[in-house]
């Protein structure tokens, strides 16, 4: 009896101090979670990542992470809502309405793929995701309704400067969102195997900005009179 009440003591006192900090922090064990699985989801997909993994990365167990969780799909799920709240939050902050037109989307094309820079990690879901088709994306209504904020917000913009006789009659906010998107997803994403073909460094910061220039000028240019 000794005995084991002595090892069940000294393995207890062999706990990680993150993961016995976690235990008794409900939110900040959810936050070390989401924080490791977008990582490992991110490095390894959906089908290579482990639920070992992370949780391991977040310094506790896997029980815990099914009590907040409930499974690997779910958590999956949970990361992708999280990638796309953050980028949503981020672009409620600029206030693209609160500005001429062509300064709003200049300054959303500016915005957009300075976050892809960023957050390298939110394209690397992106990706994983259209691998399965939006398997997963499409069980979420939370993402539906951040993304009809900013269409709404873009129609806004669009439609003001249409009136001031900045914009054409036919500019259309999801067709300007998907110029920004695509300009700078396909150039980071691709990013090796271009520089590679083409034998540049697109991630040099001179070729960085120089893309970043581009982007803004194709994405007026594309809706200006």
């Amino acid at each position: 009896m000794n005995d084991s009440g002595e090892n069940g003591d000294k393995k207890r006192s062999r706990r990680r101090p993150a993961e016995r900090t976690t235990q008794r922090d409900p939110e900040r064990t959810r936050a070390a979670i989401l924080d490791a699985a977008t990582r490992e989801f991110a490095e390894n997909g959906m089908g290579g990542a482990r639920v070992d993994a992370i949780a391991e990365r977040a310094g506790t167990n896997k029980r815990m992470l099914y009590h907040y969780f409930g499974d690997k799909e779910q958590l999956y799920l949970k990361v992708l809502e999280e990638a796309y709240v953050g980028i949503r939050t981020a672009e409620r902050a600029l206030h693209i309405g609160d500005r001429s037109p062509e300064e709003g989307i200049g300054e959303l094309a500016l915005f957009t793929w300075r976050y892809f820079l960023q957050h390298p990690e939110f394209l690397s879901l992106l990706g994983t995701e259209n691998l399965h088709r939006a398997r997963w994306l499409r069980q979420s209504v939370r993402l539906k309704e951040l993304h009809s904020h900013l269409i709404g917000e873009l129609s806004d913009v669009l439609e003001r400067g249409k009136k001031q006789g900045v914009f054409i009659e036919t500019a259309d906010p999801l067709h300007v969102y998907l110029t920004i998107a695509s300009l700078g997803y396909f150039y980071l994403s691709n990013q090796y195997t271009l520089s590679t073909i083409f034998g540049r460094d697109l991630i040099e910061p001179t070729h960085l900005n120089a893309w970043e220039r581009h982007i803004v000028h194709v994405t007026l240019a594309s809706i200006k009179r």
